[in-house]
């Protein structure tokens, strides 16, 4: 029961990192503007965080999912948080990227976005109430610890492939930091507007 329940918890983050977002996108940026090892320096230290989080979101899972207006706000959340990455992004897309970092920067990086990750709560509002009500996993202390293990090993998992995937696609099509940045760039815009246009057609064409 605790291989399955950590296991369960590996497969439902894994799956939930795989859709494009601003971390992963992130990640790519930080993969090829300063190497693998930054990149593996940011996934330790988000995954670290990923473990409280998923902790925090399922033991408040059922309450949060009676919260009427979170979804709402959340997403107004994921409009400025796109924005501001998105505008960072584009007018760094010039620069080059440079020889040296400070050792913690990625792991602050990682620590930030891992309390900076809005769009985990939705996730595990569905997921986390769906796996405790159908009884997959129980919602006890040790069993919400060896669950929250298992996310924070499924997001890393899911992160070092992004990066190992991202440092493979830059090297096998050779690539420029410019135009990978104004990719993501882009990318963020685009997710930003999605949000904005959701709330419209929520708010006004939705009855």
């Amino acid at each position: 029961m605790i291989f399955l329940t950590f296991f369960i918890g590996l497969i439902a983050n894994f799956i939930g990192y795989i859709p494009p977002g601003n971390i992963n996108l992130t990640l790519v940026q930080i993969t090829i503007n300063r190497g693998i090892k930054e990149a593996v320096r940011f996934i330790i230290a988000f995954s670290a965080v990923e473990f409280f989080f998923t902790y925090f979101i399922m033991h408040a899972a059922r309450w949060l999912s009676g919260q009427l207006k979170l979804g709402t706000i959340i997403d107004w959340i994921m409009v400025v948080l796109f924005g501001v990455m998105g505008y960072i992004t584009w007018i760094h897309r010039n620069k080059p990227p440079e020889s040296n970092y400070s050792e913690h920067a990625s792991i602050k990086y990682g620590i930030l976005l891992g309390f900076l990750n809005p769009m985990q709560i939705p996730f595990w509002m569905v997921t986390g109430t769906y796996l405790i009500t159908h009884e997959w996993i129980l919602d006890g202390r040790v069993a919400l610890v060896i669950f929250s293990l298992g996310s924070a090993a499924g997001s890393f998992l899911c992160l070092f492939i992004y990066a190992k995937f991202a440092k493979y696609i830059q090297e096998k099509f050779a690539l420029s930091n410019k135009l990978i940045n104004t990719s993501i760039a882009v990318l963020f815009f685009a997710f930003a507007t999605y949000h904005v246009v959701k709330q419209i057609y929520l708010s006004f064409f939705k009855h």
